[in-house]
């Protein structure tokens, strides 16, 4: 069975959400990249209402979407949409630096995001990732192949946060699109070892794939860089 298109998942929301639907937006790495979006895809989706039984009409076409190997895409109501940047600092960052509107328009003017909204939610979620990676450690260990996946399936997350490090440091708007770069300033500006998040990028692009006997250590690694970066926002002091 042919994997669903961006395109057929833009007609189906149309369908399902009809006149209320107001934007369907490409964002993450996909729109920081020119050319044909691949890999996994994130959708954002703003409706002026969300209509009884939408999200249910909607349903079909996000397992779709979802079984084509694509992360389910984020519904927000554009009130909800316009209100939460400052919850929402990171992903809200991400979206407007660099997206794709592939239906309608997204609302962007008034929207901001400041500093001290993205370093308290960065500051928390590079702790909650360090916690899970100190978890799926434990209940790993000794297991090569086990860390691989793991380290595969934290690749995106991982490398959110580290962009999200240089917009806070940095007051970049569209910092490096490529990971090799993000990984090496963010590791100068926080002052941890680069190289397990630089064999992480080696792996995910299959110029350098990791074997199940080394895995581990750049678990550990990355691991260690994060919880470096974790102390690194808890002592930085930002206004504004």
């Amino acid at each position: 069975m042919a994997k669903m298109t961006l395109d057929q998942l833009v007609e189906q929301l149309k369908t399902a959400h009809g006149d209320a639907l107001e934007a369907v937006v490409l964002h993450g790495s996909a729109a920081r990249h020119a050319g044909p979006p691949t890999g996994a895809l994130d959708v954002l989706v703003v409706v002026r209402t969300l209509a009884d039984g939408a999200l249910r009409a909607a349903g079909a076409a996000t397992r779709a979407w979802v079984e084509a190997g694509h992360p389910a895409p984020m519904t927000l109501t554009s009130a909800e949409w316009m209100s939460s940047a400052d919850i929402f600092a990171i992903e809200y960052a991400d979206i407007l630096s660099a997206h794709r509107v592939l239906h309608g328009a997204l609302q962007t003017e008034g929207l901001t995001v400041t500093r001290r909204d993205l370093r308290l939610q960065l500051e928390r979620e590079v702790m909650g990732k360090v916690l899970q990676l100190r978890r799926e450690m434990q209940a790993r260990h000794g297991n090569g192949a086990a860390a691989r996946a793991l380290l595969e399936a934290a690749h995106g997350g991982i490398f959110a946060l580290l962009r999200a490090t240089l917009r806070l440091t940095d007051g970049v708007t569209a910092p490096h699109a490529e990971s090799q770069a993000v990984a090496t300033a963010a590791a100068a500006r926080a002052g941890f070892d680069a190289a397990p998040f630089l064999a992480l990028v080696g792996h995910r692009h299959g110029t350098a794939k990791l074997k199940d006997k080394d895995a581990p250590s750049v678990l550990r690694g990355c691991h260690d860089g994060l919880e470096r970066l974790a102390g690194y926002l808890d002592g930085m002091a930002v206004e504004g």
